[in-house]
């Protein structure tokens, strides 16, 4: 795991390009602590720069950038390829050669065996790389599949600028752009900047599954592997196997990824929230390996936000080698002055804090760990995957005016209230109805009850705000895939939120949370399930297979089961956050009547501050609960604060 960054010269050559791309490379210092390297041809234009987390062969034979054997390529590149001992096989039958034992440059012999489009199609694994042809005069910059990996790039003062992280464009002399007002209006209604776009009006992220290739001064892109191509050939040719065939087969993908992905030269562990995911692959880890698993918690004191008691009872049923740490609310408040930093762009999940609290702890003993990411988008395990289309049929029995009247009472009682009431009702509760954060729930049901179709019911549960336009000044959202209904695939609502899931919530914010989170402490993150053959395999799995009962993640759940006992595994599901609108009221208020203060706004001219002022007021009082508006603003505010501070 490591950090890039390179520019190529579009017109005009940097009077000292080491000098600038050493720049760039020192902001992703982060990212890879254990050494630097660099690679420049001025004549060429082209500048790569790298710095590493040595994770795989810990010798000078894993440095990059690295060159090709023929001298043709010169790779820069930042993840791990999971197979790359089959294909170092391969490729010495076919007559090539090693100096080392690093991916990396097995990456460039098969590049030049196959080509780099057939080399990508070989390759398993969660990559982003820079790749430079000599002999072409070409640039590739290229993203994995479901997007692990971030890649920035843009094109300024005719140079195009690339790397990891937003500060390493940052940090090159000809860096020059400002907010893009329609990607703030993307930011305030999904806590994110959804891709291609970010904040800054002349950077784009690459997409995941895509090569952009410069060549000549012109910009190409293609992609070479297509989520959507995926998921509408696995609904056309399901599997047709019975229920102990698929979980057989299932349990055999997921052994080998999970084998693979155990490869290291470092000691690696697993995060463990107790939950479907994590607990699968811990179970798997433990299978495959000769000793105790390393796993980590975070646990909170607050009882609807922590997993930690689950967490270790899965652990003690395992056997792992497991710690946790209970941190107290300052706890983890005191990581709120770190995430402009390590977000390098406005990012409003606020689970963002346990999830870098997490990774803190891991890297104190591991330099590599094991994630359950990508099991609920493959496998049906939101709960708007079960309650979405039941809602739905449910309300098209009532007028839409009606629906909006119920949402305004609704949204009238704070959602701290609707726990307490939802607490005292609960042992009356049937199981599928007690889930955690039900004020949070109710308030999110207030907002979709008016929608008009299942579609819209959906864009609204992903919206923290229904309609952004009132609360910023200027800025009209470009299209994105959430809100273009005419490029959705041709499926039913439940495959259909899954799907987008798939391509944007979990690689704009799951994916972002985590690699930032991770990267931050120097620490590596794997996700077994996102490999694309548990991808490939979980989109020809019937939807039977994946929510049956009001239940998801079905047949993951039947493979847990062969390792651990029912009684600790079925129980609501949880999310990792922590509780935002009660400290906005407490702990947080004056941090957050700082940054929000409507003169402050005014003079900004970002957000319209009469209108913040409002839902501020609301909140506090505890009229209405706008946690998401308001914490994406001043997840806004905080990173404004911070590219001042540094401009």
């Amino acid at each position: 795991m490591c950090g890039f960054s390179g520019v190529l010269q579009a017109g005009g050559r940097d009077r000292d390009p080491a000098a600038s791309l050493r720049r760039m490379t020192s902001a992703l210092r982060h990212r890879g602590p254990d050494a630097a390297g660099e690679w420049v041809d001025v004549d060429a234009g082209v500048a790569l720069g790298h710095r590493r987390l040595s994770i795989l062969d810990l010798s000078g034979a894993g440095s990059q950038p690295m060159r090709s054997a023929s001298d043709r390529f010169v790779l820069t590149y930042n993840g791990e390829i999971y197979n790359f001992l089959e294909l170092r096989a391969e490729l010495m039958d076919l007559g090539a050669r090693f100096r080392g034992g690093s991916d990396t440059e097995v990456m460039l012999a098969a590049i030049e065996a196959w080509g780099l489009h057939g080399a990508l199609g070989r390759f398993s694994g969660m990559f982003a790389f820079a790749l430079w042809d000599r002999r072409e005069r070409a640039l590739h910059l290229v993203r994995d599949r479901l997007g692990e990996k971030p890649l920035y790039y843009g094109v300024m003062n005719g140079a195009l600028l690339f790397g990891s992280e937003l500060k390493a464009l940052k940090a090159h002399p000809r860096f020059s752009s400002e907010v893009d007002p329609g990607a703030l209006a993307l930011y305030l209604r999904y806590g994110y900047v959804p891709t291609p776009y970010t904040i800054y009006r002349d950077v784009k992220k690459l997409e995941p599954g895509s090569v952009l290739t410069a060549r000549a001064g012109e910009l190409s892109r293609y992609t070479y592997w297509s989520a959507r191509e995926v998921a509408e050939r696995g609904a056309a040719s399901p599997e047709r196997g019975s229920e102990r065939e698929l979980l057989d087969e299932l349990e055999k993908i997921l052994r080998r990824t999970v084998r693979q992905e155990m490869l290291s030269d470092v000691p690696l562990g697993a995060f463990l929230s107790g939950g479907i995911d994590s607990s699968t692959l811990v179970a798997l880890m433990q299978a495959e390996g000769g000793r105790p698993v390393r796993t980590f918690t975070i646990g909170f004191h607050e009882k609807a936000y922590d997993e930690a008691e689950h967490a270790r009872k899965i652990a003690r049923h395992l056997g792992t080698d497991h710690t946790e740490l209970y941190v107290s609310p300052a706890e983890a408040m005191a990581v709120i002055p770190k995430l402009p930093a390590l977000y390098d762009e406005p990012f409003a999940d606020a689970s963002q804090i346990p999830t870098f609290l997490v990774a803190e702890l891991a890297r104190r003993h591991v330099t590599v760990a094991i994630s359950g990411d990508g099991g609920d988008e493959l496998f049906g395990g939101y709960n708007r995957y079960f309650w979405g289309p039941r809602l739905w049929r449910g309300m098209r029995a009532f007028p839409a005016r009606g629906r909006a009247w119920a949402a305004s009472q609704v949204r009238r009682v704070p959602a701290e209230r609707w726990d307490g009431w939802v607490a005292r009702l609960a042992p009356a509760l049937p199981r599928a109805y007690r889930v955690s954060s039900q004020g949070h729930k109710m308030h999110q049901l207030a907002g979709v009850l008016s929608a008009e179709s299942g579609q819209a019911l959906y864009h609204r549960l992903l919206s923290g705000v229904e309609d952004p336009r009132p609360f910023i000044a200027g800025g009209i959202e470009p299209l994105t895939l959430l809100a273009d209904r005419a490029g959705w695939p041709d499926f039913k609502l439940v495959e259909q939120m899954m799907f987008l899931d798939l391509v944007t919530y979990l690689p704009d914010d799951i994916l972002v949370k985590v690699d930032r989170a991770t990267m931050g402490v120097s620490l590596e993150s794997r996700a077994p399930l996102l490999d694309h053959r548990v991808a490939e395999f979980a989109w020809r799995l019937p939807l039977s297979m994946k929510i049956r009962g009001g239940q998801g993640k079905w047949l993951l759940r039947q493979l847990l089961y062969r390792r651990v006992p029912r009684a600790l595994i079925d129980r609501p599901k949880m999310g990792f956050g922590v509780p935002v609108s009660a400290w906005l009221r407490g702990p947080l208020r004056e941090w957050a009547r700082e940054l929000l203060a409507p003169e402050r706004l005014a003079k900004e001219g970002f957000f319209d501050a009469r209108a913040i002022a409002t839902a501020w007021r609301q909140h506090e009082t505890g009229w209405l609960d706008w946690d998401r508006l308001l914490w994406a603003a001043l997840m806004f505010q905080a990173w404004l604060s911070a590219e001042r501070a540094h401009a």
